[in-house]
């Protein structure tokens, strides 16, 4: 505290009243700096200082066009610390309920067609090598250290192959787009205008078309019926303009849901036994739930469906 207190002294903003905002899944803390009805907060990276310049990049390229995310006021790279635009404290999930939601999605997906517009050029690509990287944190952390399985060589073989069906799916739609990577409903801010604010989007890289929506529209934390999101996802297709028959673009939809979701496995699972951050492990069942029933719909991944149900009974 000693330090943020230090770099305060040379800001506009030593005189402002210091509060805990939040803290992420990752090693970042904010604070709520106040002076009267003013508020900004303080960005604390000084765990992962590497984070502040790819934060910075991508505040830039979704600036450019006109992506609604904080402007940064202050910034120190060595300590780690910056000051942006406080967007408040109503995250998404907390006002998303059955009567709004089509209507606070709809608006989240356009502003992610204006995201997906912005430049993807030189971010970290989101190739095969990754998609698979990202899967296998499943089998390593969520199935073997979490459920504590010992894998037969015709599971890994099993799992091996669904896998390869879902990247290769996934690779079959329009690739090289922004994706924001976490693009869900506690990383998207109601602001007191009714507007919505974009937040945590620093780990961005160029990737598949419906990796955001998937996150919007399965979201982790919270769940709306399957006729619903499959409205809402043809409402993204119409928007964007895609030339493919519905069921092709629901198929990449799935896959992706199938990509994403393996993936949250093992980051909850390593959140937990790594990092001893317990709260994501309430969030397993529903991960699993749209795992497996995007699994069962699909001759590809009806082997992997069953493998799963099997692990996790």
């Amino acid at each position: 505290m000693q330090q943020i207190k230090k770099f305060l002294s040379a800001t506009p903003y030593r005189e402002y009243g210091l509060t805990v905002a939040s803290a992420d899944a990752s090693f970042r803390k904010y604070y709520r700096l106040t002076q009267a009805d003013k508020t900004v907060l303080l960005m604390d990276s000084s765990l992962e200082k590497e984070s502040l310049k790819p934060f910075l990049n991508v505040t830039k390229r979704l600036t450019q066009v006109g992506v609604s995310v904080p402007k940064i006021y202050e910034q120190n790279l060595e300590l780690g610390y910056l000051i942006i635009e406080d967007f408040g404290n109503t995250h998404l999930l907390n006002v998303l309920n059955e009567s709004n939601f089509k209507e606070l999605y709809k608006k989240a997906i356009e502003e992610m067609i204006r995201m997906q517009k912005a430049d993807a050029k030189g971010l970290p690509l989101y190739d095969k090598a990754f998609l698979h990287f990202e899967m296998d944190l499943m089998q390593a952390w969520y199935l073997e250290k979490h459920l504590a399985h010992s894998l037969t060589q015709e599971q890994k073989e099993l799992l091996a192959n669904s896998l390869d069906a879902i990247s290769n799916t996934v690779l079959t739609q329009p690739q090289g787009l922004f994706v924001h990577r976490d693009y869900h409903s506690r990383n998207i801010m109601l602001r007191e205008d009714d507007s919505l604010g974009i937040i945590d989007y620093q780990d961005a890289m160029s990737g598949a078309l419906l990796y955001d929506l998937v996150s919007l529209l399965k979201d982790c934390y919270i769940a709306f019926d399957r006729e619903s999101i499959i409205e809402l996802v043809l409402y993204f297709k119409e928007r964007a303009g895609v030339d493919v028959s519905d069921a092709e673009f629901i198929k990449w939809f799935d896959f992706m849901g199938m990509q994403r979701h393996i993936k949250v496995l093992g980051i909850f699972a390593r959140l937990f036994l790594r990092d001893g951050k317990d709260g994501y492990l309430k969030d397993i069942p529903l991960t699993l739930a749209y795992t497996l029933d995007a699994a069962k719909r699909y001759k590809e991944t009806k082997a992997l469906a069953t493998l799963l149900e099997e692990l996790t009974a």
